[in-house]
């Protein structure tokens, strides 16, 4: 049974910077994608960044491409979100997920097969 943990979420200030960890068990995620997504309240579920297998090549929602910055350590089955500069718009529940089949669009929500139980991010103005 895979099970992903994020934690590292908090309350911030405009202008400051978090980093978000995503610790995987039940699986080794070297072979496979991984997503970063955000909820905020009221609205759907966004693509954030995402990663793949090798760590060589990394995709950003516009929104936070320059300020975000995925990464990953596969030998310590952890992938995170360096999150600098951050926005009141930033202010969301966030999401890591899995994506196990290789091939699919990283930015839709359906190509991810697990998902963790998400880190409250709040930036005040």
């Amino acid at each position: 049974q895979v099970q992903l943990v994020e934690s590292g979420g908090g309350l911030v200030q405009a202008g400051d910077s978090l980093r978000l960890s995503c610790a995987a068990s039940g699986r080794a995620l070297s072979y496979y994608a991984m997503g970063w997504f955000r909820q905020a309240p009221g609205k759907e579920r966004e693509f954030v960044t995402a990663i793949i297998w090798s760590g060589t090549n990394a995709y950003y929602a516009d929104s936070v491409k320059g300020r975000f910055t995925i990464s990953r350590d596969n030998a310590k089955n952890t992938v995170y979100l360096q999150m600098n500069s951050l926005k009141p718009a930033d202010t969301a529940v966030y999401y890591c997920a899995l994506d196990t089949t290789p091939g699919l669009i990283l930015r839709r929500i359906d190509a991810y097969d697990y998902w963790g139980q998400g880190t409250q991010v709040t930036v005040s103005s």
